[in-house]
């Protein structure tokens, strides 16, 4: 019950993370504001959907270290990858403005 509770309590909180976005990205003036709102989403709602997923596995009796090694490598690889896209996107979109 009590893992039930916080992993729907990360999903509503992943929700209105990406719901934010969604508002800040038709309100941004250019395209090089919109990629950097893109962050948000990316860096802490897919990571809290990921762990949701995974306290739902420990409250249903499925955790496996397998499943908790593959959480936190994607999480990991989330953050390096978007790190590095969001500063390619950056620069072609600031070089494309000028």
């Amino acid at each position: 019950m009590l893992y039930d509770v916080t992993a729907s309590l990360l999903i509503i909180v992943a929700s209105m993370f990406t719901l934010a976005t969604i508002i800040a990205l038709y309100r941004a003036p250019d395209a090089l504001t919109r990629a950097n709102l893109m962050g948000n989403t990316t860096s802490v709602a897919l990571p809290l959907i990921l762990i949701a997923s995974l306290i739902n596995d420990i409250g249903q009796g499925d955790f496996s270290v397998g499943n908790l090694i593959r959480v936190v490598l994607t999480i990991a690889g989330l953050l390096v990858i978007l790190a590095i896209g969001s500063f390619i996107m950056g620069r072609s979109l600031y070089e494309t403005e000028e």
